[in-house]
């Protein structure tokens, strides 16, 4: 029995979704992909520790990668190539605005604007926040056990969950390196410092018998102890500082024929502070999109232990040829 082959066509793509996944900053571990096992996942639920960040726009990438000929005799003579710098650069704008989306655009630390407390002097951060609450057992990355504290919270809240800052230094944040401290100074001793920097924040969906539920799952999973809430408004970053996001990332073109071109970068960081692209919608409207440009880093492959900055992955759509 046969089946006769369609010949191959150039991939034809809508737009590129882009999927994010925690580098372990402490010991410059990245998130690995193997398109082998999970290249043809359903879009709409990335294996785990991948993030779907949606859709984007503008999607550049650039190798900057040198490569000059080895020359000898008289009159010289290219006999082979040498690669002489690797290097490679990501462009993108997202389609949507969101915690993650704006870290990674910001390139430095994205920080979270905590409920100040009472009297607490204006700060272009935030001022002093308002004191955390404290979580009880039987938290869950969806749902948060506080108690009679629930009063202080109303559906529709946004929220930082982490532990308090007791004068650690070096990378801090759960779920996701959020900052590096260099000392305690540094940050003012500030209790909720940490909190102020997480990623693990979530919006409060529904409230019942002491639990908040959360919209969505914490990126750092259950709460562990010492955790506790800070309620927060919104969200600032800054032009400058000393911090760089790194991240691992993903980015799938869906070809309409059935095949899927995957694009893995194990290390990204951010060359750029924050920034916005217009798109014109109607008259006098206009979108707001949030652009990030990276340079990606080096790892190096297992396999054959060369060093690497990305890899593309090709799965051919069904019973074309190849």
């Amino acid at each position: 029995m046969s089946t006769a082959l369609t010949e191959s066509v150039a991939p034809v793509t809508r737009r590129v979704r882009a999927y994010f996944a925690p580098v372990t900053r402490a010991t410059g571990t990245p998130a690995v992909f193997d398109a082998a096992q999970t290249g043809a996942f359903a879009l709409d639920t990335p294996p785990a520790p991948w993030l779907d960040l949606g859709w984007c726009a503008g999607f550049t990438r650039k190798s900057l990668t040198k490569i000059q000929p080895l020359r000898t005799g008289a009159p010289a003579i290219a006999q082979s190539q040498v690669r002489t710098e690797v290097e490679a650069t990501v462009q993108l704008q997202f389609e949507s605005w969101g915690k993650l989306q704006l870290a990674l655009a910001a390139g430095s630390q994205q920080m979270n604007l905590l409920a100040t407390a009472n009297g607490a002097a204006a700060n272009g951060s935030g001022g002093t926040a308002a004191a955390a609450v404290a979580l009880s057992t039987g938290s869950t990355a969806t749902s948060l056990n506080v108690g009679a504290s629930a009063s202080q919270f109303n559906v529709g809240d946004l929220i930082s969950v982490d532990v308090d800052y007791t004068g650690q230094t070096g990378y801090v944040g759960s779920g996701a390196s959020a900052a590096y401290v260099t000392s305690a100074a540094a940050v003012g001793n500030d209790i909720n410092y940490v909190r102020r920097v997480s990623l693990n924040v979530a919006r409060v969906a529904a409230i019942a018998n002491g639990t908040l539920t959360l919209g969505s799952a914490l990126l750092a999973g259950a709460p562990v102890a010492g955790m506790q809430v800070s309620r927060l408004v919104g969200f600032v970053d800054r032009e400058g500082g000393g911090w760089f996001q790194e991240w691992s990332a993903l980015f799938v073109m869906e070809g309409e024929q059935g095949d899927r071109v995957l694009y893995h970068y194990p290390r990204l960081q951010a060359v750029e502070g924050a920034a916005e692209s217009l798109a014109a919608v109607a008259a006098p409207l206009e979108k707001v999109r949030l652009a990030a440009a990276f340079r990606a880093l080096p790892v190096k492959d297992t396999n054959d232990g060369e060093t690497v900055l990305c890899f593309r992955s090709y799965l051919p759509a069904a019973m074309r040829t190849v």
